[in-house]
């Protein structure tokens, strides 16, 4: 495999020098808590000016913005299902995930940081998550591996990280 991907913890994916990170949005990209309020905070009040032109985002989309005071380049607004425990809840949170991945293709960016998304207080159950990142993450290297130089999981808290590591078989 020519993309590296690598799965950092305790990680505060505001610090991360990538060409983009990923956002835990929101629907109308304006912040809000968690990881999304600590990026809008990190970055400065020009991203949420810059989110204020993008009209929002639908569930399972994605959509991009500079990184103003960060020290990523870009930062990518990835909005994740609110957990319903339906089967539609497991393909927008895939979809999250492979919109950010083909935006940072789309702008020829070689690193990209993700959170893990809609696991706070959205409720997706951590380990299914971790399931459908594992997935999504190795069918979307079938067709575009060596695109990406590098996909980092920047993981926040040990319930995550115990969770990342069992599902992606680390020692």
């Amino acid at each position: 495999m020519k993309t590296k991907i690598e799965i950092l913890y305790p990680c505060d994916i505001t610090r991360l020098d990538v060409d983009a990170i990923v956002n835990a949005a929101n629907r109308t990209l304006l912040g809000g808590g968690g990881v999304d309020g600590a990026i809008h905070r990190a970055a400065g009040a020009e991203l949420l000016e810059e989110c204020k032109t993008l009209g929002g985002a639908n569930t399972g989309e994605a959509k991009i913005t500079k990184g103003y005071r960060l020290p990523a380049k870009y930062v990518i607004h990835a909005v994740g299902p609110v957990w319903h425990g339906k089967g539609k809840d497991y393909k927008l949170l895939s979809s999250a995930y492979i919109n950010s991945l083909m935006i940072a293709i789309e702008y020829g960016l070689k690193t990209i940081a993700f959170p893990n998304i809609s696991t706070g207080v959205y409720r997706f159950p951590k380990k299914d998550a971790a399931k459908v990142v594992k997935e999504t993450i190795e069918k979307f290297l079938k067709k575009n591996d060596g695109k990406l130089d590098k996909i980092v999981f920047c993981i926040f808290d040990a319930d995550n990280y115990s969770v990342y590591k069992e599902v992606f078989e680390i020692k």
